[in-house]
């Protein structure tokens, strides 16, 4: 995932320190402190619906977290014990081409920061100490990348080794082998030499066939090393991969039915040769790779404006799709099979929300839990559902929010420009978003 310029990163621990602080008085999800009369009381705040008043501020919730003010390894799956660890990798937008950093991090001794209950404040200060011990803990790899990074993604488990994709601003497409960078945070006499020897970026494997940038890609998780990209002209290319896996054959024929820039591109989670696409041309189509160049289904004004991402879910057949009309969509492929395409026809979704005022910039179905999905938008909220829950599964509503869809879940806050979230594939219910104020790494008691 991408964030927005360099100084979105923490470089050492008095930095991290300072994120923890600025989030612990952040206004997620909290409640409306007045001053005055009924100061004392609290209430919900739903970001949208009321404006704050004058003396009013917001007040993070902390029975409702457990954030890390941190950011797929071998150590596991489903860790809930802490402290947690999570590696990621990211690259920056800076303002110049040489400034930029393609970045793999190590966050580690990850604890939860809510205080346990009931404990007093004489307890607070004996347990000082023992704080200082759960200090989140981070290293930090960089390497020197020509180009702001439009996107990038990390291949999947199972793959020879461990590949970063990146769409970079220079019209390339890049491909980048870890492995040296993940040595480095593993282990310091690696990151001595790493940081010895450290010079721009050279990639694997470079495709500058789009003729123009993009930020539309991703890894299969069918076939290991098979990549699909799209750029801002409409065109589509697929990668194959060769043996050995450092090099790649790339199709020279685009799949093309889009009119207009492709925004987003997910390969299917069960079927090889499948992936989606969405567009400025306010449809989502469906490929296979063995009938190009054409897609072989399609609804067309998926969205009232740009679609601008979507997510396939892993085990049922739902596509989620977020545009610039701030609107989600939640669609069913078996009724895309059902119907007669045509540039008069479009699908209809089998569900939407209106939630947010401003685009949506990101969309993640949760991996553990088919039900439930989160997406951010341009209005700086990260928000969760879940697709289970019905009206009547819905007790008593306190007043202001009776008219909210009964499955949204949670609205979290804090961020400037919030770019793109992702659940964390290990760890239940923990998610990450990066936004250009930083990282916010969060589980709530909703998921």
């Amino acid at each position: 995932m991408s964030a927005p310029g360099e100084d979105t990163f923490s470089h050492d621990e008095d930095e991290m320190d300072e994120v923890e602080c600025e989030e612990s008085e952040m206004a997620e999800d909290g409640g409306v402190e007045g001053e005055g009369e009924g100061e004392g009381e609290s209430e919900v705040y739903v970001p949208g619906l009321q404006p704050l008043q004058p003396g009013e501020e917001l007040e993070m919730d902390r029975s409702a977290y457990r954030i890390f003010d941190v950011l797929e390894d071998g150590d596991g799956e489903a860790r809930e014990q802490y402290p947690l660890s999570m590696l990621l990798c990211a690259g920056t937008q800076a303002s110049t081409a040489l400034s930029n950093r393609l970045l793999i991090m190590r966050m580690h001794n990850l604890h939860g920061t809510e205080k346990e209950e009931g404990e007093s404040s004489d307890e607070e200060s004996d347990d000082e100490e023992e704080d200082e011990d759960k200090k989140p803990q981070m290293e930090l790899a960089m390497m020197s990348h020509y180009g702001g990074v439009n996107r990038v993604r990390v291949s999947h488990p199972g793959a020879e080794r461990a590949l970063a994709a990146v769409w970079s601003d220079k019209g390339k497409v890049e491909i980048f082998d870890l492995k040296t960078s993940l040595e480095a945070i593993h282990n310091s006499a690696a990151m001595a030499e790493f940081i010895k020897n450290q010079k721009e970026a050279k990639p694997l494997f470079s495709f500058s066939g789009h003729m123009t940038e993009g930020f539309a890609l991703d890894w299969s998780c069918k076939v290991p090393g098979r990549l699909v990209t799209g750029d801002c002209k409409k065109n589509i290319h697929v990668w194959e991969p060769q043996e050995g896996g450092a090099s790649w054959t790339v199709d020279q024929r685009p799949f093309s039915s889009h009119s207009k820039s492709v925004e987003d591109l997910q390969w299917s989670p069960t079927e090889a040769t499948v992936f989606a696409s969405c567009s400025v041309d306010q449809s989502i189509r469906i490929w296979d790779t063995r009938a190009p160049p054409n897609s072989m289904m399609s609804t067309n004004e998926a969205h009232s404006s740009d679609v601008n991402v979507i997510s396939w879910n892993r085990s049922e057949p739902f596509l989620l799709s977020g545009g610039d009309d701030g609107l989600l969509k939640v669609w069913d492929l078996r009724q895309f099979q059902a119907s007669t395409w045509s540039a008069s026809t479009s699908g209809r979704p089998v569900a939407s929300f209106k939630q947010h005022s401003a685009p949506i910039t990101s969309v993640e179905w949760n991996p553990m839990d088919s039900s439930v999905f989160a997406a951010a938008g341009a209005d700086d909220v990260v928000s969760q559902w879940d697709l289970s829950v019905e009206s009547s599964d819905v007790g008593a509503r306190t007043e202001g929010l009776k008219d909210l869809p009964p499955q949204l879940l949670f609205l979290h806050q804090g961020q400037s420009e919030v770019k793109e979230i992702h659940w964390h594939p290990q760890l239940p219910g923990v998610m990450i978003s990066t936004a250009l104020s930083g990282f916010n790494l969060f589980r709530t008691i909703s998921v």
